[in-house]
């Protein structure tokens, strides 16, 4: 059975983003921290990490089949010029399909029927690998919905003072957690891996 994960780089204090969609150069600092080398679908936005964060890295993109996201990322992305960094397909969350979508060239798959939907596709898409599923709203949905798998965190050692949280107003809080069931200590950041606990 595909599972669904999601994960994010995430502040000491609980946030994906600072105020005003700021902090990103501490949140993600840790992706240029090191000398071992992870290309991307983006020969640009090659990465240079340290050599734990980079094995972990290519762990997740090897068992990526599809990625789930929202239409404020497709958006603040401008659909990543076409092509998503990790070179997979992605299905997006919307209200309504975007003008000039979608493309022949592009692996997106636009889901206006809610977020259930959205995760069957993707799971179908994904084959037997997982599916990657963007924090923030998104996940707090495939949560409240009984979706998600695993949450993992880049805990990066920063604090944000407010911002955008990695979860917030769930809907059947608390959540238990279990694990951590791995740990990967890089540089400048702390790769935390938990399951959800089925009621």
């Amino acid at each position: 059975m595909t599972e669904v994960y999601t994960g994010a780089s995430m502040s000491l204090d609980g946030y994906i983003s600072g105020p005003g969609e700021t902090g990103f150069e501490h949140l993600f600092a840790w992706y240029g921290s090191g000398d071992t080398a992870v290309p991307t679908a983006k020969p640009e936005m090659t990465f240079r990490m340290s050599a734990a964060s980079a094995e972990h890295v290519r762990g997740v993109l090897d068992n990526t089949g599809a990625l789930v996201v929202g239409r404020k990322l497709f958006d603040y992305t401008d659909g990543w010029g076409g092509t998503h960094p990790m070179d997979r397909p992605v299905v997006v969350v919307t209200h309504s399909v975007p003008e000039g979508w979608p493309r022949e060239d592009a692996p997106f798959t636009f889901v206006t029927d809610g977020i259930e939907s959205a995760i069957e596709q993707a799971k179908a898409i994904a084959g037997d690998r997982t599916v990657g599923v963007n924090g923030g709203t998104i996940a707090r949905q495939c949560l409240d919905a009984g979706l998600l798998d695993e949450i993992w965190v880049d805990l990066v050692p920063v604090l944000l003072g407010g911002g955008t949280p990695f979860f917030e107003q769930l809907e059947n809080a608390p959540v238990v957690l279990e694990g951590p069931v791995s740990v990967v200590e890089g540089t400048g950041v702390t790769h935390l891996r938990y399951r959800v606990r089925r009621p």
